[in-house]
């Protein structure tokens, strides 16, 4: 097995073993990546062989430091490597040589040789890949999870487009050649995104100045609200319905069958029972209608209402009598004035609560002279009945 393949096998092993899940791209497909780099920018060079397994062996073990932590792991790396090298009886100045590469990989470093400068790039070859938008994310969650770094969307998008511009260039001629112009691409992609989150940002603050629009939350508040009012008003008129249905049955009935029957002397027994079951029909209806019955206004409002915000816009029975250019007049001063708005809105709902209350109340109360008839009556209709027969 040659001294690349023992790399990349102790490389794996160590990575599976000992680094943490948290590291999300200094990982070992960060290091297949570099050392696929560090491997096209040695041949474009006409770099020989063993100063291309130099490079190499430095690219397999440049972030092995990361399983010891992320504090100096470029020196943990080439204590890692160091160590590697002399297992296997290389030479102090081979492994120096690998050291210092691993060393020309830290982020302030300047490279200065040739070769410091291939792996300097190929550390950096992400920069000039299509794939350059999920690596940098995949670094803004590492740095997240290791609690190193913290980045909102708008400062990462700033944060990379600092770095791609002010902060970094390649320095080898295969990597200005081949991977530059899609650097300037991803330049231009963040530069575009930074632009939108700007204009995002400009239209939210503006929107807030103007403070023209009920936030999204207040309009829910408002929308589900009024919506479950007016689902229980359709209930309680549902309700209302069946009273008044069932009873203008029951009353139906009895006067067709019953009544008839009272002018026989032999039927008197039957009177106070029809009765009161008459009675009940009766008032039980009347309270139904009461639930149901619409209040309207006097459906006009004037020019000081509006200056004064006495009136609420939103309910039809304070305008129905209202020419139509009075009425876009006042909804348009309405909806200049955050505060009348909300307000107006907030009275919509209140009086509704208060419309549902009466409603439900007078429901309560048909219902009960409902259930208190019924039982009445048959209690008053079973008495008549065994009296006839004693």
């Amino acid at each position: 097995m040659t001294l690349l393949n023992e790399a990349e096998e102790f490389v794996s092993k160590l990575f599976k073993d000992k680094l943490s899940t948290l590291f999300t791209y200094h990982n070992f497909n960060h290091t297949l990546g570099v050392v696929a780099a560090v491997d096209q920018i040695a041949e474009a060079e006409n770099i020989n062989f063993s100063d291309k397994e130099i490079l190499l062996v430095a690219a397999w073990f440049h972030d092995t430091g990361y399983t010891k932590g992320c504090s100096n792991h470029e020196d943990s790396s080439i204590a890692i490597v160091s160590d590697f090298l002399k297992q296997r009886e290389k030479s102090s100045d081979y492994i120096a040589k690998v050291c210092n590469l691993i060393n020309a990989t830290r982020y302030d470093y300047e490279p200065q040789t040739l070769f410091e400068k291939i792996i300097k790039d190929a550390d950096c070859f992400h920069l000039g890949s299509e794939e350059y938008l999920s690596s940098c994310e995949s670094l803004r969650i590492e740095w997240k999870n290791l609690d190193q770094k913290c980045f909102s969307d708008n400062d990462w998008v700033v944060e990379n487009s600092d770095f791609l511009i002010n902060r970094h260039h390649f320095y080898t001629d295969f990597a200005l050649q081949h991977w530059q112009s899609i650097k300037e691409k991803n330049i231009e992609s963040i530069q575009n995104k930074l632009k939108k989150m700007e204009v995002k940002k400009e239209k939210e603050n503006k929107k807030r100045e103007r403070g023209e629009k009920p936030d999204r939350g207040i309009e829910t508040l408002f929308r589900v609200t009024l919506g479950n009012h007016t689902r229980l008003s359709g209930i309680a008129d549902s309700k209302a319905n069946i009273l008044l249905s069932v009873n203008a049955i029951i009353i139906s009935i009895a006067l067709s069958t019953l009544i008839p029957k009272l002018d026989s002397p032999r039927n008197s027994h039957l009177m106070i029972p029809t009765f009161i079951m008459l009675i009940s029909s009766v008032v039980t209806i009347i309270f139904a209608i009461l639930s149901t019955r619409p209040k309207v206004t006097k459906g006009v409002f004037d020019r000081q209402d509006i200056e004064e915000r006495k009136v609420n816009l939103l309910f039809f029975g304070n305008f129905y009598k209202m020419p139509l250019d009075e009425y876009q007049w006042a909804m348009n001063e309405m909806m200049k004035d955050r505060e009348y708005l909300y307000n107006s809105m907030i009275k919509d709902l209140y009086f509704l609560g208060l419309v549902l209350e009466k409603k439900y109340r007078l429901l309560r109360i048909a219902y009960n002279l409902f259930m208190i008839g019924i039982v009445l009556s048959v209690v008053a209709f079973v008495i008549a009945f065994k009296m006839i027969g004693a």
